[in-house]
């Protein structure tokens, strides 16, 4: 396998960590310390800056504004964004603009996908369901007009005459609900087949109930009571909620490859400095013995990334659909970035609970990390389903 980046990519890493070099990861007060959410909105002046230096439309095509480039070079950006804990819906919002792109009217297209570019349009989705443990578009259903007038039975699959859906249900946790301007919500028909809508977050019958993540972000209950939604604002492709799932998955991947990355550096710090019997800790054998375990784990995550990253980004295809690739990365991301923090926090001693040094604030975003869409044993569990209905050799 040749995971070498192009030259794009990694000028799309040299912006972004120009961008990311002047954020610190205190700039919100501390979530040990903070009853309730951390801040009431995301962090404008990061988000303008990434608008400013074009990272917004990294992925969106030149129509639109937009470098073109792939999945691969979003989680790039991600990677770096983790290592500051960026408080920006960054994964969210260009995750929801690639599927509008690759399968959402043109129409609707072209008139979010520049704004959302230039930062001027903020998108997010709801991927976690009622509970987070049903697939989040078993949550809200989605009937034509006609079903709900009476001009028809409810047993249709598609919208009436061409005039819009209705949607119904909750989704749970939904990330930056409060400051986005679109929420992108998975439904299903009568017939059971997901679909995806771009609803606004003002459009009557929404409603958002406060949540607060593990982190201490911001969260939302999005509740949609007799929603409408035009034709063009749901997105009925096949494949649409399925390809974008597995891209905010393996985008989570990024964010726990980076997030690690950060937490074993700062712990490589410190066990230099720290000293015991005259000797630096990290010349002892047990601490070595774990760093070197930790980071085996950083490669493996990052072995698999990069793997998932290009299926989705080339649709190649395999023994195994792509969702068998996301769901091994995604193993390897909520295993790994638990067993980095937890290394550091042992290594670091009592020092990794000062809530003035930052390394609890990485524990926190890596809890959140590891349980975003699915812990290891779920994704165990989804790739075991695979294996059963695609057998190898």
């Amino acid at each position: 396998m040749d995971f070498t980046f192009t030259e794009e990519q990694q000028a799309a890493v040299e912006a972004a960590r120009a961008v990311f070099s002047d954020v610190a990861p205190d700039r919100a007060p501390s979530p040990a310390l903070t009853p309730g959410a951390v801040a009431e909105d995301i962090d404008r002046q990061l988000w303008h800056e990434l608008a400013r230096t074009d990272l917004l439309g990294l992925t969106l095509s030149p129509d639109h504004g937009g470098a073109g480039l792939d999945p691969i070079a979003l989680c790039l950006v991600l990677r770096e964004s983790a290592k500051v804990l960026a408080r920006v819906p960054l994964l969210e919002s260009c995750a929801v603009a690639m599927a509008i792109e690759r399968y959402g009217d043109r129409t609707l297209a072209a008139e979010l996908l520049p704004r959302a570019g230039r930062g001027e349009l903020i998108l997010t989705v709801g991927a976690n369901g009622r509970s987070g443990h049903d697939p989040a578009e078993l949550a809200v259903s989605a009937r034509p007009y006609g079903a709900v007038t009476g001009a028809g039975d409810g047993e249709t699959d598609g919208p009436a005459g061409g005039s819009g859906w209705v949607l119904d249900g909750v989704q749970s946790a939904v990330p930056w609900a409060q400051a986005a301007d679109r929420i992108a919500v998975p439904a299903h028909t009568a017939g059971g087949r997901p679909v995806l809508a771009l609803v606004p977050r003002t459009r009557d019958g929404v409603t958002l109930a406060d949540q607060v993540s593990t982190n201490g972000e911001r969260l939302a209950e999005v509740r949609l009571e007799a929603v409408r939604v035009e034709a063009r604002e749901l997105i009925d492709a096949a494949g649409c909620w399925d390809w974008l799932r597995s891209l905010l998955t393996t985008g989570t991947c990024a964010l726990a490859l980076g997030l690690s990355e950060r937490v074993l550096a700062m712990t490589a710090e410190y066990t230099g400095k720290r000293e015991q019997f005259g000797f630096p800790i990290a010349t002892f054998q047990a601490v070595a013995v774990q760093a070197a375990d930790r980071y085996i784990d950083l490669r493996a995550m990052e072995a698999t990334l990069w793997q998932a990253a290009w299926r989705i980004s080339t649709d190649t295809g395999g023994p195994l659909p792509a969702a068998g690739d996301v769901a091994v990365a995604k193993i390897w991301a909520s295993d790994g970035v638990r067993r980095v923090v937890h290394t550091a926090q042992h290594l670091h001693g009592g020092f990794g609970a000062d809530t003035d040094y930052p390394l609890h604030r990485y524990h926190a975003w890596a809890k959140q990390i590891e349980l975003s869409l699915g812990p290891a044993a779920a994704h165990e569990e989804a790739l075991g389903d695979l294996l059963a209905a695609h057998p190898l050799g």
